[in-house]
């Protein structure tokens, strides 16, 4: 659960950008929030939705982000696979 400093909840609310990991969980989490109070409150349907769209969001950074730097990083430094040799 993204527990931050109660100072800070208002910057980001307001829409200030997270500084570090637990204020962009924060962000997320409150995303999420509104989404389901918008949607009617907790319901199965609404949860499955929510957690979907995270997967697929998770996903998407890494396919776009994670994969792409790691394989730079393998080509400056080398694989540690030798399988794939």
């Amino acid at each position: 659960m993204p527990y931050i400093d109660t100072d800070r909840r208002p910057a980001i609310d307001a829409g200030d950008a997270p500084q570090n990991a637990g204020e962009l969980n924060y962000a997320i989490s409150k995303l999420v929030d509104a989404y389901l109070i918008q949607k009617g409150g907790l319901r199965y349907t609404h949860i499955n939705e929510v957690v979907g769209v995270l997967e697929c969001a998770k996903l998407e950074v890494y396919r776009r982000l994670a994969a792409p730097y790691e394989d730079s990083k393998i080509a400056e430094s080398g694989d540690v696979y030798e399988v794939l040799k």
